[in-house]
């Protein structure tokens, strides 16, 4: 580091948004916040629903449209089935329709932001990071829970959510902006908070009642609520090693992945998670020397 780095003050942030369903509405209220206290977001990763918000973020839409076009998104549309898709309990067809409605066939290299979603290739078993091509296709990879939703095949891989490997993809972002200091939003809750449901009963009519009838279900919940205590030591793990400056942890334990929520409602709760974090915040961006001293406010 030289002279001018020590006393220059810190300049953007990259964000790493991580995964969590219904709960990603909560990054929404993250960067409303951000931006509001001047932070400049110059680069964005995601995860799962962190992907989401991430891409369309990137792609020039204000945290305020976000909200407003989740709000009026069907969630019974959305999980609609088309006879192509793989095995599954619910489908992505809607989803990819109303994606292409707001995305078209955007490019990572049109956004407007440096921007990256993660994946899980389950051929060779490994993350594939996607900052190329199609965003439409990298998103419903990167949201193709297993089992819920159906893997995306992709230049000769089978993809799915790449919560699966890397929760909170802080490492991605840093990558995409070296040398800037990287906010992570993660929804995994702490190690010891209670289970809630992964696939509750307030499900649409359409979907819901048949599912009722499937004792498949039912395992598929069990299944997943055991997916989520060890999504949650990973979550851990990761934090722990790749060290984000600032950790922005909303309240939102309590949402189940498919959850049909008020989104203005968890969007606050990504508001308060941020202004909590503003001290750290500020801190993070004043001079290096100043940072050493941890100075406050």
């Amino acid at each position: 580091m030289n002279l001018r780095q020590f006393f220059a003050p810190a300049r953007g942030i990259a964000l790493a948004l991580g995964g969590g369903g219904a709960r990603g509405n909560a990054h929404i209220g993250v960067l409303r916040v951000l931006e509001a206290e001047g932070f400049r977001v110059r680069a964005v990763a995601g995860t799962s629903a962190g992907g989401l918000v991430a891409v369309f973020y990137a792609a020039g839409f204000t945290p305020d449209e976000i909200e407003r076009l989740f709000s009026q998104a069907n969630q019974e549309d959305l999980y609609g089935r088309s006879p192509t898709e793989g095995p599954s309990l619910l489908g992505l067809a809607g989803a990819e329709r109303w994606l292409r409605k707001h995305l078209g066939n955007r490019t990572f290299a049109e956004l407007r932001l440096p921007c990256a979603v993660t994946a899980v290739d389950l051929n060779q078993r490994r993350e594939v990071i996607l900052d190329e091509g199609d965003v439409v296709s990298a998103l419903l990879a990167t949201i193709a829970v297993p089992g819920i939703f159906p893997p995306r095949q992709l230049n000769g891989m089978l993809l799915v959510d790449g919560g699966v490997l890397d929760p909170v993809p802080v490492n991605v972002a840093r990558a995409l902006a070296p040398g800037l200091p990287v906010v992570a939003v993660a929804l995994t809750p702490d190690l010891d908070a209670p289970i809630h449901p992964a696939l509750p009963l307030n499900l649409p009519p359409l979907l819901s009642e048949p599912l009722r009838r499937l004792r498949i279900t039912q395992a598929m919940s069990i299944f997943l609520d055991s997916v989520e205590i060890g999504g949650r030591a990973l979550a851990h793990w990761r934090l722990a090693v790749e060290k984000p400056e600032v950790l922005i942890r909303p309240k939102v334990s309590q949402i189940g992945l498919l959850e049909k929520v008020n989104v203005p409602e968890v969007v606050q709760l990504g508001e308060e998670a941020a202004r909590q974090a503003l001290p750290e915040l500020r801190r993070m961006q004043k001079p290096f020397w100043q940072r050493l001293l941890k100075f406050e406010g």
